[in-house]
């Protein structure tokens, strides 16, 4: 016989943290995957032969379905239980992955990052919800510190994990690696992490809400997308599905804006009816009555705009201009990593200290500096000594100002609504980033073609426009081929690249600073030492400290909803 062996009870304090060890997992591997992309795009082109515009494809489907997604699944986890849906998605995700990984085309390869994303979008608003019912006090300040940093280290992880695999293995380890990491994840969380779901009787979802929230998410994630491409108004690339292309001069994006707009607004009207009719809603838009948590989204999303736009174009701009290889490029960018993480143990020091508020103001101001500093540091004749100190100093922000942030957005959130609450805040941050890379990267393709064709205007105008051009459409991946035209005309590429690269950082760091400016209405509150509650072995929901959505977090400790929890204890071995 097998022999039996006590396991630790999930409600002790060790479990708790050892399960945010697997929580932070989970969210690496999605965050992961976002980035790990990039550097195995050129690969996966000469392996499948995938059109370029099957290129955007693959690397945007994934974040389009996340976005979009996000909301409805924070709503089912409430229901349904947080933990069942996060590890429904993680099973979802893994299993994407292994069709991604043997994918024979680039259809087959985007239809499989467009699983990957519903996964993703199953995984990360539970995780916010799991810390924000576990976790009290100075421990849930340091459990979001950990959350946040490991969002912020995992975007520069991305790129060298691919880097690597694409180099020494192949592109398709990029997605196979997911798989072992999922099944950790699982029995990491069935082990430690207990399961936490809304209290009271089941209510059925409101489809039509779900739907409208999907169609005003997407549009909007897509026209931001494919703006660049399609034209903001007037028509670039005209849009084709099979034999029909698009007959007008007029952009679709105005269109599909137009969609987001009556959707949105459809939504919100839609909502508010039910919600006066005491029906369930998709959103609970009681909580934007709660301050921290309507103003701490506003300045999620503008943050966003200008924190993770900068990763596009540094990549393109390490590899094309100063000529590093992809493994390379993801050594440069582990500085950012380094100082994500070193942010962990900054913010918990700091925990006690000072307000969540000012943790945040500070983060933000580092990842400013760090952004400006890079800005100023780009050059042709730069090396990774210049960029590197900057980029640990931007890490070391993003570490401290992504967690904290979402702290404060959901600190007065009632935990039966945590799910709703950290979808909400995820979507946000979704959006802003989709916002951030649209209008960066026109910044940055813009800039390139404007200085690159000043720069060439002794050329006759024909020769000079097909340059240029070459150098927009290709990203960039055009440059070092210049060199059999003439070192002056690949100088000028490359100084134009670094021209238009500077300028997107310059970009990122105006919108930090309007960031930073909108957590000016962020009201600073101290957090008081908390009895821990689940040492006792009393669920987390209980504790007083969490308000309802439309009365002040102060109010009778007797009137809070309680949520219920369902312990689930560890199967024996």
């Amino acid at each position: 016989m097998s022999e039996i062996v006590a396991l630790p009870r999930v409600h002790s304090p060790r479990a708790r943290w050892i399960g945010l060890l697997f929580i932070s997992i989970a969210v690496a591997l999605i965050i992961v995957d976002s980035t790990i992309i990039n550097v195995a795009i050129p690969s996966i082109v000469a392996d499948l032969g995938i059109t370029s515009t099957q290129v955007q494809w693959v690397q945007e489907s994934y974040t389009l379905v996340f976005a979009a997604l996000l909301l409805v699944f924070g709503a089912l986890a409430d229901r349904y239980g947080r933990r069942r849906i996060l590890l429904t998605g993680v099973v979802v995700f893994a299993s994407a992955s292994v069709l991604a990984a043997f994918a024979s085309s680039g259809d087959l390869l985007i239809g499989s990052r467009v699983i990957q994303g519903i996964g993703g979008a199953m995984v990360l608003p539970t995780t916010l919800s799991i810390i924000n019912a576990t976790f009290r006090g100075r421990d849930r300040a340091i459990a979001f510190a950990i959350w946040g940093s490991t969002i912020g280290g995992m975007v520069a992880v991305g790129p060298l994990l691919g880097g690597w695999l694409t180099t020494y293995y192949s592109w398709r380890w990029a997605f196979g690696i997911n798989v072992p990491l999922g099944i950790i994840i699982i029995v990491g969380v069935l082990l430690y992490v207990i399961e936490s779901k809304d209290a009271g009787e089941p209510r059925r979802i409101d489809v039509v809400g779900a739907i409208l929230s999907v169609v005003t998410s997407a549009s909007l994630v897509f026209g931001l997308i494919e703006g660049r491409t399609f034209g903001w108004w007037t028509t670039n690339d005209a849009p084709t599905i099979g034999a029909w292309t698009w007959p007008f001069d007029v952009s679709p994006i105005p269109l599909v804006f137009l969609v987001t707009i009556v959707s949105g607004i459809a939504f919100v009207r839609w909502g508010l009816r039910r919600q006066r009719a005491g029906a369930s809603t998709l959103l609970a838009f009681g909580l934007f009555r709660i301050a921290s948590f309507r103003n701490g989204n506003i300045a999620a999303l503008i943050v966003s705009l200008g924190e993770f736009g900068i990763i596009l174009s540094l990549p393109l701009w390490l590899q094309n201009v100063l000529g590093y290889t992809a493994l390379q490029t993801g050594f440069v960018l582990l500085a950012l990593a380094i100082g994500s993480f070193v942010a962990s143990g900054v913010a918990g020091a700091l925990a006690n200290r000072v307000s969540p508020e000012t943790i945040v103001r500070i983060g933000l101001i580092a990842e400013i500096v760090g952004v400006v500093g890079l800005g100023v540091a780009i050059s042709p004749d730069a090396t990774w000594l210049s960029i590197v100190p900057f980029l640990f100093v931007y890490g070391l922000g993003v570490g401290l100002a992504t967690a904290q942030l979402t702290s404060v957005v959901l600190r007065d959130v009632p935990v039966a609504q945590s799910g709703q609450g950290s979808g909400t805040s995820s979507t946000a941050r979704q959006i802003g980033s989709a916002l951030g890379i649209a209008v960066l990267g026109t910044i940055l393709f813009t800039s390139v073609g404007a200085s690159l064709d000043a720069k060439l205007s002794d050329l006759p105008a024909e020769s000079r426009s097909q340059i240029v051009a070459t150098v927009v459409d290709s990203a960039g991946a055009a440059i070092p081929s210049l060199d059999a035209q003439g070192a002056e005309i690949a100088d000028a590429a490359r100084a134009a690249f670094s021209e238009g690269t500077r300028y997107s950082a310059f970009a990122a760091a105006g919108f930090l600073v309007v960031g930073l400016l909108a957590t000016l209405r962020l009201s600073a509150r101290r957090h008081e030492p908390e009895e821990d509650n689940l040492q006792e072995g009393k669920p987390a929901e209980d504790d007083p400290q969490e308000g309802r959505p439309d009365e002040p977090a102060e109010s009778d400790p007797s009137d809070e909803p309680a949520a219920t929890e369902e312990p689930t204890r560890p199967a024996a071995t």
